[in-house]
């Protein structure tokens, strides 16, 4: 079954076209990820271990995950063929049932112990917090860590850890929609989600050249309306993806350094998105939006369109999709390297990027 899967997979990517190379292209490094990514999908294998007792992971992006990796090829059933090791558990499991879980992991498995988990990698909405139990803190700084985007501060180690997109399931056309030279009446627009109201929304509300509305009527019409979508990081993402689908460029306002936006080892989010704090308010921000050069901003917004296939979860697995690049960084997270002194009774953790 599996075999056949891959088969199919494989075939439907060489029908498919690649994402664009050109000079709006939105990858760090092209040349690098087309050539990896083909390597991950011949060769890349995943085992899970069974959980303790059934459940359900609770926000779409992380139920979306563990769906497509139960039905696609990179699963196997024989431990000592795996590349990485996947260690289910509920996102409201206790610290001590969580710490149970990795001692028993510990002793009825050989896999563990051989890098202290470095080679594991488990799934929690929020990110899970540092301990002082030795199991949970192997699990925190030597495994890989899957969050949803955004993960609250202090839980997210950066080049170690990971962030699912937001879980937007794009409609075919309107990841085919995104002009090729865009033009948008409004300057931005934001969907507030009734939980973030800071100075700068109430200025920005009695502003003509934004849009701000808490229940739109028409979100679509307003993203295509706007060269700029708005977001709180901490806020709503979860149209983020829709938003860049239709070339709206991103602003994330955070008042904090942030290295948890999705695919991170992959796309150069600083040629598709601005990151402005909320100090400099409304006057600011407009500032900053009206001084982007018109060249700058329609190879932003062309970079957005090109990148949001990256970021769409789709219940028929498509290459490149979010699935596929989520297992393709872990994949390169595949030659880890754990170094620890015993005598510090401390961990550390190095990942080697095969590239």
């Amino acid at each position: 079954m599996a075999t056949t899967s891959f088969l199919r997979l494989l075939f439907f990517l060489l029908l498919s076209p690649l994402p664009s190379l050109s000079a709006t292209s939105p990858y760090l490094s092209p040349t690098t990820f087309f050539r990896n990514y083909e390597k991950m999908l011949s060769t890349f294998k995943v085992f899970i271990y069974a959980p303790q007792k059934p459940f359900d992971f609770t926000t779409p992006p992380s139920s979306s995950f563990h769906d497509a990796l139960l039905h696609s090829p990179f699963l196997t059933t024989d431990p000592e063929e795996a590349h990485l090791f996947f260690v289910p558990f509920a996102h409201n499991i206790s610290t001590r049932a969580l710490a149970r879980l990795v001692r028993e992991l510990r002793g009825a498995f050989p896999y563990w112990n051989r890098t202290l988990g470095a080679d594991h990698f488990f799934i929690h909405p929020t990110g899970i917090d540092f301990s002082a139990d030795r199991n949970i803190l192997e699990l925190k700084k030597n495994s890989v860590q899957i969050s949803t985007f955004p993960t609250i501060s202090g839980r997210f180690i950066p080049h170690k850890d990971l962030t699912l997109p937001p879980a937007i399931h794009h409609r075919d056309h309107a990841l085919a929609g995104a002009p090729g030279n865009r033009t948008a009446p409004f300057l931005g627009y934001m969907k507030l989600d009734g939980k973030t109201e800071l100075g700068m929304v109430k200025e920005l509300k009695l502003d003509g050249e934004f849009l701000i509305e808490s229940q739109p009527l028409d979100h679509l019409g307003n993203i295509k309306s706007s060269k700029f979508c708005l977001f709180f990081h901490g806020g709503d993402v979860s149209w983020l993806g829709e938003a860049m689908a239709w070339g709206c460029v991103p602003v994330v306002i955070v008042d904090r350094p942030i290295q948890d936006l999705p695919l991170m080892g992959v796309l150069n989010w600083s040629e598709m998105t601005f990151l402005v704090g909320s100090s400099g308010g409304a006057t600011g921000l407009k500032e900053l939006l009206r001084g982007v050069a018109e060249e700058d901003y329609q190879r932003m917004s062309r970079s957005c369109a090109a990148a949001a296939q990256h970021l769409a979860w789709n219940a028929e697995l498509k290459p490149y999709d979010a699935f596929h690049m989520v297992m393709y960084q872990l994949w390169l997270r595949r030659h880890a390297v754990r170094y620890a002194r015993r005598e510090e009774k401390s961990l550390c953790w190095k990942h080697i990027l095969v590239k």
